[in-house]
């Protein structure tokens, strides 16, 4: 493996597992709300659920739900060798659930009037792969 280019000083990209039951669940047509139930770890589940509350205009449940699929994304990321900075890419599919969380919890909390929150949540956000803000707006698109 050559290092040239390679910052020494950033961690690895941290990679978190694929979540093959709940992609397939939702693929074959489950509901986020039924999966939640059955993998309450899923950071992708708290995530369409968080966000389909805000496409509805339930800003303290999209709230809710996108700080239970944060924190279920943190305990996945410490457990996949996070130790609180590095990247977080985006081009990593099973990275998106805890991805969109994040993103979902920063609109949720500017909803809320969080102001400080928001900042941070940006920052984080930027912090783990500055073009996911960008590729979440896609989707909601």
């Amino acid at each position: 493996m050559s290092i040239v280019g390679q910052n020494l000083m950033e961690p690895e990209p941290t990679l978190l597992p694929a979540e093959h039951e709940v992609t397939e669940s939702l693929a074959a047509g489950q509901e986020p709300e039924d999966l939640a139930a059955a993998h309450p770890e899923s950071s992708l589940v708290w995530a369409l659920l968080a966000e389909d509350a805000l496409s509805q205009g339930h800003r303290v449940e999209g709230y809710a739900y996108a700080r239970v699929g944060y924190h279920r994304g943190l305990d996945a990321l410490r457990g996949s060798g996070w130790r609180g900075s590095g990247p977080v890419p985006w081009s990593h599919e099973p990275n998106r659930g805890f991805l969109r969380a994040l993103a979902a919890l920063g609109q949720a909390a500017a909803a809320i009037g969080e102001t400080e929150e928001v900042h941070r949540i940006e920052s984080f956000l930027d912090a783990c792969d500055s073009s996911a803000a960008e590729e979440i707006s896609r989707l909601r698109s």
